[in-house]
């Protein structure tokens, strides 16, 4: 392969233009919005006017920068692949073989359109094959990962291997995500510097604190204004993101698996398959954000956007299960509209705190001496589904599997436990005999008894997670295990939900969404935090797979007291659920819950299915988000914790059709009032969408921690 390779993908308003001409790994010569058809002179002008310079004291060939980056071409900067073979073997130099997508091969100057294409390459001398994939979803998402075969006679370590997209050098602002348990989400920006900002997972999970989705835009890029590019690694282990600007001119954005010492070591033929590096583009957040949530939203195993209200009783009864009481909270729950009811933990082994039981999946008969038929009968029988709690993947010392198998217990070797967290360690599911265990003993429970839903958790980060009796890293084979176990229980059990829990949000990402159908986003429910919450995981995620629950008036994890209002305003603006200990809300609060879900009930096909609109206010604690449709808008205008004096002025409401008209009023649900100061359009008004992206609604004052909902109907 010696002649010119170049080739685009082009789908949903983006353009990627890659080249692979003279068997060398594909470059990008562009990749953001769309440039039209292209043929063979269009490519040869491309090719010419984003062709890099030869600077002074740089190699005498222009250096040329791979998705998987190489130090044979002159590179400086991180690589793509790091590794070697006893030392040697460290810096192959690849030669394309094949070019192919679905199965045919792709000749110079191709449009594919929306496409998934296949690079092989080998280096000879190094004994390795290296394959690519590279796809443009028809979203104008684009997806890639590579994967690294020994063909030599013995071992070839990986340490690393990452593929990577260039941003242009206009492109200066960074963006990204971090947090902690109970506070997820928060952004943190600034410049795009010299060299690496990287970032690192090194949880075991996700982690609270990831990046989730890492951009690089124009200089002050919003919601809606400026360019932006954004990556996600999609995997639940280990990861890394990063954004690197190295001298001559070249942005890099990318990522991958962090792999801990050993676990990329590949015997002879053996292979190693990076995780999906999902790449966004679009002008504003919102616009990346939407390619993420069409191309979820395009699966045919999305979960349908009439999401039954959940009532979960974990902050009702905590370990205290009680027939009778759990009874009475189904009732309850059912005579306010919910359909579906949770049991938290407590309800297996010698489970009645946090310090015992967990891993023995027995229905444990002191708290429950009959099983739990008679509950799940009466759930079901009020016409609600039955959802169980279960934390497959961890245990605790004091339980009968640890005791009949210690060696089950990840460790780092040498005869050592790690810290233990919450009172947990580790279960090993890298190794079969565990791995059936646990699978055998679920798939026991949901054979017997009629569970539509599991609450999924996993509740400590994977510290020292090696394998007994020698401590070898066992990260990469329990993220791969714990896909594999979802993966059978909803085979064996059509129709069965599972719901990503990992300490509230510490596992989101897309990988684990491939088997999930929605995420407890955190396990602080206080809809102030839940305002900041929602927002930044709906970069990545849309509304109907982001559990948001309305808990009790004062919150379990912060102490604040907010009104009924704010908590439910907030909190339909997801999956809908309750947190409450029905029990204690008085007549008149069950009113007012009765008529928020009989009211997200009657919107929900909207609220979870419509496009994600987010506006960028001049006050950091003033918030304004919806959803949006052709033929609708739902607005939500916030107030943090400002001043209660201060006037928000004229707060625009885009993303409707601007040449149509819409009536426009507020929303009033139940009897509560909401205390603002009503401005002239409060009986309702008619306006374009143009005028509402323009103009907007005047605001007066509002009472910190509230919220205005926004209807425009199109007239």
């Amino acid at each position: 392969m010696t002649a010119p390779l170049r080739f685009a993908l082009r789908a949903g308003g983006v353009c990627l233009a890659l080249d692979a001409s003279d068997a060398r790994l594909p470059a990008v010569l562009h990749w953001g919005a769309d440039l039209g058809e292209l043929d063979a002179a269009a490519f040869d002008s491309l090719g010419a006017a984003t062709a890099a310079c030869i600077a002074p004291n740089e190699p005498d060939v222009p250096v040329r920068v791979a998705v998987v980056p190489e130090l044979a071409s002159g590179w400086m900067g991180h690589p793509g692949l790091t590794g070697s073979r006893g030392g040697r073997d460290w810096s192959p130099r690849w030669a394309v073989t094949s070019v192919t997508a679905a199965g045919a091969e792709v000749l110079d100057a191709a449009t594919l359109g929306p496409a998934a294409v296949r690079i092989a390459a080998t280096d000879a001398d190094a004994a390795l094959t290296l394959v690519l994939e590279i796809e443009l979803t028809a979203h104008g998402l684009v997806r890639l990962r590579g994967a690294l075969t020994n063909d030599g006679p013995d071992d070839y370590e990986v340490t690393e291997l990452l593929v990577a997209v260039p941003v242009p050098r206009r492109a200066r602002d960074l963006l990204d995500l971090t947090g902690s348990w109970g506070s997820e989400r928060h952004p943190q920006r600034g410049p795009l510097l010299a060299g690496a900002h990287r970032r690192e997972g090194r949880h075991g999970r996700t982690g609270a604190d990831a990046p989730t989705v890492l951009h690089v835009g124009v200089p002050g890029f919003g919601y809606r204004a400026g360019e932006v590019w954004g990556v996600h690694v999609a995997w639940s282990g280990n990861h890394v993101h990063y954004a690197e600007r190295a001298p001559g001119g070249v942005q890099l954005m990318g990522g991958g698996e962090l792999l801990l010492p050993g676990e990329g070591r590949l015997g002879p033929g053996e292979s190693y398959v990076g995780p999906w590096v999902y790449a966004s583009y679009g002008v504003g957040l919102d616009a990346v954000a939407r390619r993420f949530h069409a191309w979820l939203r395009s699966r045919p195993t999305h979960p349908d956007r009439r999401r039954p209200v959940t009532l979960n009783v974990w902050e009702a009864v905590y370990f205290d299960h009680d027939l009778a009481r759990l009874t009475d909270l189904a009732e309850r729950a059912a005579s306010v509209g919910i359909e579906r009811f949770v049991l938290d933990d407590g309800w297996f082994g010698a489970r009645r705190d946090d310090t015992a039981g967990l891993g023995d999946w027995v229905v444990s008969p002191d708290a429950w001496p009959e099983g739990l038929g008679p509950l799940i009968d009466r759930v079901t029988g009020l016409g609600m589904q039955f959802g169980l709690w279960v934390e497959p993947e961890m245990v605790n010392l004091d339980s009968d599997v640890a005791r009949a198998h210690p060696e089950w217990v990840m460790q780092p070797g040498h005869g050592r436990l790690p810290v233990e967290s919450r009172h947990q360690q580790v279960l090993n599911l890298g190794l079969p005999d565990a791995y059936a265990h646990v699978r055998d003993h679920l798939s026991a429970i949901l054979d017997e008894y009629d569970i539509s839903y599991l609450k999924w958790d996993h509740n400590r980060d994977l510290v020292e997670a090696g394998s007994a009796p020698h401590g070898a890293p066992g990260v990469h084979a329990q993220t791969l295990a714990a896909y594999q176990l979802m993966d059978e229980l909803k085979a064996a059990h059509p129709g069965l939900e599972i719901e990503s829990c990992s300490s509230g949000g510490a596992r989101v990402d897309l990988a684990v969404m491939e088997r999930c159908d929605r995420v407890w986003t955190s396990d602080t429910i206080d809809p102030h935090e839940r305002q900041r919450m929602l927002r930044w995981t709906g970069q990545l995620l849309p509304p109907e797979l982001l559990g948001s629950h309305i808990a009790s008036g004062a919150s379990h994890t912060t102490g604040r007291v907010h009104s009924l209002a704010f908590r439910a305003a907030t909190a339909v603006f997801g999956h809908l659920g309750v947190e409450w200990d029905l029990a204690a809300a008085s007549a008149e609060e069950l009113a007012e819950l009765d008529a928020w879900i009989a009211w997200y009930k009657e919107n929900r096909a909207h609220l979870l299915g419509g496009e994600l609109v987010r506006v960028d206010m001049p006050d950091a604690d003033v918030w304004v988000h919806g959803v949006v449709t052709p033929e609708r808008g739902l607005f939500s205008v916030v107030t943090g914790a400002i001043h209660p004096a201060t006037d928000l002025g004229d707060v625009i409401l885009p993303g409707l059709d601007p040449d149509a008209v819409y009536d426009v009023r507020p929303v009033q649900v139940g009897r509560t009032p909401t205390p603002w100061s009503p401005p002239g359009w409060a009986g309702g008004v008619r306006m374009s969408g143009r005028a509402l992206a323009c103009v907007g609604l005047r605001f007066g004052a509002m009472w910190p921690d509230h919220v205005v909902l926004v209807d425009a109907a199109r007239a």
